[in-house]
């Protein structure tokens, strides 16, 4: 990197960790020093919640907006219809308009949550892509915009080219997933002066793509900024726990849950995610992360406790952390844990214990939840159970607490 920001925006990303790559980090920054510059990233409505992985892209808009800049942030209604190819080994499934409704209704308490919406000069704006996309005449469309684009510069992309090369196929409808992106950024600009588009670096061809219309159409200069696409120090997609996928919506994921993801971070993440997902100074950031031996896990609590705080109040993360305390360390049953109610009926003639464990969302399925008992891993009431067996209502009358590993827990109550 030749060039040294001045602007806070900038300066914040690259010390944080947050900067990849930038079509143009020079004038960038000195349209940042001139004054409030609107940037937006999209995000296609293809979950009813957002999850972990977005949660990186989202605190580089709220870092944007306490620099001083204008987040945009753009729901893909029109998007969504189409699918984004890019690096996926198959095409998404197609969503109803209605099910693309729902989902964006469910994405909107978390955005609320991290950045302030309004009228003023730096409150954000949401906006969805079907309001411009919807009405589109294709003839028109492919006269006006079409023509800017050479399928052989298309095809180059890695994010298409990866897709081709494994002899996975590829269909018009997804190939036109990129033209559709570019032409958001083009009417961007237009209607709300947006000069910057940021996103992972998986979406760089995308983005690129959109730079090139806007000034081949408006002859309008605008920017994009990537972000590293995050794993973790094992390699592993960040995001992704044994349960599945980490969702930001408290209804999909419980705020103790959320909590013990970061509880459960590994010991050379720490500093690293403590800089990405909290506002915590650089230089605590760092004294956390480089603790040694037992004290790292002091590290963790925060890190859990400043995002969990973040996105569900500060009140949900003393909870998870108490909760957490009474059952690691007192060997109690906490009242935040995840609890599976069951109905008598559903009792009725005895429930399989591997069942628990699936309906808990401890084991994906009965044959995990059996190779879990074989390795010894599943307790129930901190008893450990190696044998699938039936278990009668009397049993579950004062309810269970079930555990897989050591820090995996729920309850099971009659209701």
């Amino acid at each position: 990197m030749t060039h040294q920001p001045k602007s806070d925006f900038l300066r914040v990303l690259i010390e944080r960790g947050y900067y990849a790559d930038c079509t143009d980090l020079a004038a960038l920054d000195a349209a940042l020093l001139r004054g409030v510059v609107p940037a937006y990233i999209g995000y296609d409505a293809t979950a009813p919640s957002l999850h972990v992985g977005h949660l990186m892209n989202i605190m580089v808009l709220r870092w944007l907006q306490k620099c001083g800049g204008k987040p945009i942030t753009l729901m893909g209604g029109g998007t969504t219809k189409v699918g984004d190819p890019s690096f996926r080994s198959e095409e998404r499934p197609l969503l109803t308009p209605e099910q693309i409704d729902r989902n964006i209704e469910g994405f909107k308490s978390t955005f609320g949550k991290l950045i302030a919406y309004g009228d003023g000069p730096s409150d954000a704006i949401m906006l969805n892509n079907a309001e411009w996309l919807d009405g589109l005449n294709y003839l028109d469309f492919l006269r006006d915009i079409g023509r800017h684009f050479s399928v052989n510069r298309m095809l180059s992309f890695e994010s298409v080219k990866s897709r081709l090369d494994r002899e996975q196929s590829l269909s018009f409808l997804e190939f036109n997933y990129m033209i559709l992106q570019a032409y958001d950024f083009l009417e961007l600009n237009r209607r709300y002066g947006c000069l910057l588009q940021m996103g992972g670096s998986d979406q760089w061809g995308n983005i690129v793509n959109g730079i090139d219309l806007t000034r081949r159409v408006d002859g309008a200069e605008i920017y994009g900024l990537t972000t590293p696409l995050l794993t973790t120090s094992d390699g592993r997609k960040m995001g992704k726990s044994q349960g599945g996928a980490v969702w930001l919506n408290p209804e999909m994921l419980s705020p103790y849950e959320f909590w013990q993801f970061w509880r459960n971070t590994t010991d050379a993440d720490v500093g690293r995610f403590l800089k990405l997902y909290t506002e915590l100074p650089v230089e605590e950031c760092d004294r956390l992360g480089s603790l040694g031996g037992s004290e790292i896990n002091q590290g963790k609590v925060v890190l859990a406790n400043e995002v969990t705080a973040l996105l569900h109040g500060r009140e949900a993360a003393e909870a998870a952390e108490r909760t957490a305390r009474e059952v690691f360390e007192a060997g109690g049953v906490g009242d935040d844990l995840p609890t599976v109610v069951l109905t008598e009926a559903q009792i009725a003639g005895g429930i399989a214990n591997t069942a628990l464990f699936v309906q808990a969302g401890l084991a994906t399925s009965g044959k995990e939840a059996k190779r879990l008992f074989a390795e010894g891993g599943a307790r129930i009431n901190d008893e450990v159970v190696t044998e699938p067996r039936l278990m009668t209502l009397s049993e579950l009358q004062d309810g269970l607490k079930l555990t897989a590993g050591r820090k995996r827990h729920a309850l099971v109550r009659v209701g």
